[in-house]
């Protein structure tokens, strides 16, 4: 049976034991949320300012040891791109855009006739600035008409805290929301969704735990189309991507979403937690042989200096970066600018 939720619906009563297991989840995924939810109506920041700020590690771990060598070298020599070429890999820049940013930065080099080894900081950037631009597609805020967006990733990566705040964007746009809490299977999945919608002040379609995903999928979106809600955001189950019986599941709740979407339109958007690295490209790669997937969101960036896999998705996997995040705050998850990205990657 469909539960509706607009601010005041509580899980039901599953067992006593269970059920203070889930008040114990839900307390404390309340706690976190308020946290966050206080945290964004603090004086702002600048968007760059945190977003530099987020990137320290990245930055101090590519182009701070990419600088030393420079001073430490004091002349521009093959030896001396070869090490630019281990410290460009070991920052998950990927073995693909790796040669082709050193082959580009010999060829300019050589053609600029650059003698000064701290000019080649200045020829890093614009190489990192015209393959992140060559893949970056129109933004998803700048699309018109209603949209329908299935949410994406293995646990832990933040799924759920990313569709609340692409759904607080939206709202500050002025759009309508609805959300769909798809992922019916893990522990207080629904509960947090639903705890995000009533802090944002939208609606839920829901059904009780261990529901089908799909019959949740086919009834948010038939809601959606029904209220001709602008945007509406499903999430979905996240156990290990290794799990063949996850991707069955994921591609028919993509059969039928797009089935049922109407005159919406469907994207599917892949969250990537960056701490992962490497692993969290494979989860890429993996995801979007299954649901050609549309766009990444790559959430903890502030937690790595593994900064260079933003390259190695757009340019390797040719999956675009859509959203980028540096921490928990609500306005901490923005729209990925290549140009200011690499501003605040290189400075």
């Amino acid at each position: 049976m469909v539960r509706w939720s607009k601010r005041h619906d509580k899980p039901e009563e599953i067992g006593e034991a269970a059920e203070m297991k889930e008040a114990a989840e839900e307390s404390a995924e309340s706690e976190k949320i308020e946290g966050i939810v206080e945290e964004a109506q603090e004086e702002e920041t600048s968007w760059f300012a945190r977003l530099k700020s987020g990137l320290t590690k990245s930055r101090d771990d590519m182009v701070g040891k990419i600088s030393n060598l420079l001073m430490l070298r004091g002349r521009i020599d093959d030896e001396l791109w070869d090490d630019i070429e281990a410290i460009l890999i070991q920052a998950d820049l990927g073995v693909q855009s790796t040669m082709r940013v050193i082959d580009n930065l010999r060829d300019r080099a050589t053609y600029e006739r650059i003698s000064e080894p701290e000019q080649v900081i200045d020829l890093l950037k614009d190489e990192l600035v015209d393959i992140l631009r060559s893949k970056t597609p129109q933004t998803l805020h700048d699309s018109a008409g209603r949209r329908i967006y299935l949410i994406v990733g293995v646990n832990g990566t933040g799924k759920t805290t990313t569709i609340a705040k692409l759904a607080k964007s939206f709202t500050k746009e002025g759009r309508s929301i609805l959300l769909g809490a798809a992922d019916t299977f893990r522990a207080a999945a629904i509960e947090q969704l639903d705890i995000w919608a009533r802090r944002l002040g939208v609606d839920i379609v829901k059904h009780e735990r261990g529901a089908d995903p799909a019959a949740v999928v086919y009834d948010a979106i038939h809601a959606a189309n029904a209220r001709k809600v602008d945007i509406l955001l499903i999430d979905t189950a996240g156990r290990l991507h290794t799990y063949v019986n996850l991707m069955e599941e994921l591609k028919k709740i993509k059969r039928i979403a797009e089935r049922e979407k109407s005159d919406a339109e469907l994207e599917t958007l892949l969250v990537i937690d960056a701490t992962t690295g490497q692993n969290g490209i494979a989860q890429a790669r993996l995801f979007h042989e299954v649901l050609n997937v549309d766009g990444i969101v790559l959430t903890k960036l502030d937690g790595t200096a593994k900064g260079g896999i933003v390259l190695a998705i757009q340019d390797d996997l040719a999956i675009p970066i859509r959203y980028v995040g540096v921490g928990e705050g609500m306005d901490d998850l923005q729209e990925f600018k290549p140009e200011e990205f690499v501003e605040a990657l290189v400075g």
